[in-house]
């Protein structure tokens, strides 16, 4: 895709750039004062060799050394300077992004969680901060005087300055050449080794049902498969651009012998001086080496230019989140109207026209079979995937007129599957706020019935756990998660078969929590499939091929389910329904 079509992105990159541009001078006046510095080497041996060898004078000698020793120091310092300054840029441009990037990936991820955009936001914009510390930048900041070291090459003799022209434009066909047939390779490479890494972490996640269904064999075969079409792809990308690095290093040193070589055939023609034949063969390879150094580095610069293509890509996609006003604190009024919903990556909407109102103080349970849309329903309320068309309102209020964090903040949210994050009890449970109050973890917990059992752990609340779970069972992860979704008195609490891994003790306290919750005034929303998850719901909404089939009390609905299911057998006949 062109970058036109990302433009917004690329704005938002060239934007974080463009907050350094007084340092980028500095670079700038840096790299004067260092290639400047540079022809210290040259007009020293010019010096040497002309004057000194000629008057045998020690004493111009030592004057000549401690001062190019002196020019030589600073250059390194200058050149130290520049290097460390454009480190910082980098360093700096990260950390204005990081929050941005990892914001746009989680609610892209959020949608489409196989998406690579998202997967390797993070690897990209690394991928960029390493260019701006490595050498290849400051190389491409010295290729601009790369004509003035030839035209100083030129002042020697004009045939000097023409070899120096043939080699530098031979280098320069070799730079592009490994542009364009290194490109496609380090991409391939690059999304291949993606793919291996994804594939690699699934299945350490599952460690357990692998080696449990005895798949360990098999998903290795899988996962080296995938690693090794990976690494066959580096090894050509990495073949193809080591085949340009040799070739550019080798020219360029059979060009400064080369470059000897007619000097000296020019000295004994009595047309060139010994020194200036020493000069030109230094300067040939100082107005080289940064095109040489470019070459040799370019894959770096390839995966910078494919990470930066991919950010602009995702900063186009999903937008900043516009500045909005801050709502009040909102009562646990739920109104859904006409809602469709289309799954992202699908055109067909798996919710259509589902209409339903929730007030303070009530439960709802929302039943239908598998594939039904009741998890869609869920995303739709919790603000993650946003409706096609119609509207849910929080106490009068559209989602999307509340800030993300600030709404996740007035919900509580417990999947189908509960995935802890690496630290302690107590930080999951408080949603890894830092400084989160220890009374209102320790208040959720209960709440969730999972106190007594935190306390029985080694370390109590503090004890670590991992993405995995660690030595938590099911029922236990179940009940953290249940913690966590009600930390801070949530004013809407949305349960997605909340006891699928619940013992009986769990199911009893999840039915506690619930009323709890109702008394103080929340609302809670329940998807389930067993009859024991609605026996505290109000109301029942079902669900049936994405649409509202019934809605209103829970007895009432139920008892309409009853009758059409016994006049549907009665109309079946003595053979019954299938």
């Amino acid at each position: 895709m062109s970058q036109s079509e990302f433009a917004r992105g690329y704005a938002e990159l060239k934007a974080a750039r463009a907050d350094h541009r007084k340092l980028f001078w500095a670079v700038g006046l840096f790299s004067v004062l260092v290639n400047l510095l540079m022809l210290t080497g040259p007009l020293y041996m010019l010096q040497v060799y002309d004057r000194v060898l000629g008057s045998r004078s020690e004493a111009t000698l030592v004057a000549l050394s401690l001062l190019v020793g002196f020019l030589f120091l600073a250059m390194g310092l200058l050149d130290h300077a520049r290097g460390r300054v454009m480190a910082r840029i980098g360093a700096a441009m990260q950390d204005k992004l990081d929050r941005r990037v990892f914001a746009a990936a989680m609610k892209r991820l959020a949608l489409m969680p196989t998406d690579q955009v998202g997967l390797a936001a993070q690897r990209d914009l690394e991928a960029v901060q390493r260019l701006w510390a490595s050498p290849v930048l400051m190389a491409i900041f010295d290729i601009p005087w790369t004509p003035f070291f030839v035209a100083a090459i030129f002042v020697f003799h004009p045939l000097l300055g023409w070899l120096a022209v043939a080699g530098g434009a031979f280098l320069i066909a070799v730079t592009i050449l490994n542009q364009s047939m290194t490109q496609a390779p380090v991409n391939r490479t690059n999304g291949l080794t993606l793919q291996a890494e994804r594939m690699s972490d699934l299945i350490k996640t599952e460690a357990e049902a692998v080696q449990a269904l005895g798949m360990t064999g098999a998903a290795f075969q899988r996962w080296h498969k995938a690693r090794g079409a990976a690494l066959a792809e580096g090894l050509k990308a990495g073949d193809l651009g080591g085949r340009f690095g040799s070739v550019s290093k080798t020219f360029r040193l059979f060009l400064q012998s080369a470059m000897l070589g007619v000097g000296a055939w020019l000295v004994l023609q009595n047309e060139l001086s010994p020194g200036a034949m020493i000069a030109g063969s230094i300067l040939m390879g100082r107005a080289l080496q940064p095109i040489e150094q470019a070459v040799s580095q370019w894959a770096m610069v390839t995966r910078a230019q494919e990470g930066t293509h991919r950010l602009a890509e995702l900063l186009t996609r999903v937008p900043p989140e516009p500045q909005r006003t801050a709502l009040p604190r909102p009562r646990a009024n739920l109104d859904v109207q006409a809602l469709s919903v289309v799954p992202p990556g699908e055109t067909q909407a798996v919710l259509r026209g589902v209409t339903f109102q929730l007030g303070e103080g009530q439960a709802l349970g929302i039943i239908g079979p598998s594939g039904a849309g009741k998890s869609t329903l869920a995303r739709a309320i919790i603000g993650v995937w946003r409706p096609a068309a119609g509207k849910v309102r929080l106490d009068g209020a559209a989602l999307d007129q509340y800030d993300p964090d600030v709404l996740g903040s007035y919900i509580g949210y417990l999947p189908q599957r509960v995935t802890l994050f690496e630290g302690t009890i107590a930080e999951n449970i408080a949603r890894l706020h830092p400084n989160a109050d220890s009374a209102k973890i320790v208040e959720a917990a209960q709440k969730a019935a999972a106190h007594e059992m935190i306390l029985r752990l080694p370390e109590g609340y503090d004890t670590r756990v991992s993405t995995l779970g660690g030595r938590l069972s099911g029922g236990q992860i179940q009940r953290i998660g249940l913690a966590r979704a009600l930390y801070d008195n949530p004013v809407l609490l949305v349960l997605d078969e909340p006891n699928s891994n619940l013992d009986n003790d769990g199911t009893v306290a999840l039915n506690v929590a619930i009323r709890s919750l109702k008394a103080a005034g929340g609302s809670v929303i329940i998807m389930a499939h067993r009859p024991a998850a609605i026996q505290e719901c109000d109301l029942l909404l079902v669900i049936e091929d994405g649409m509202r089939r019934a809605f209103g009390p829970r007895d009432q609905v139920l008892k309409e389910m009853v009758k059409n299911h016994t006049e549907i057998v009665r109309s079946a006949g003595p053979g019954g329904v299938s």
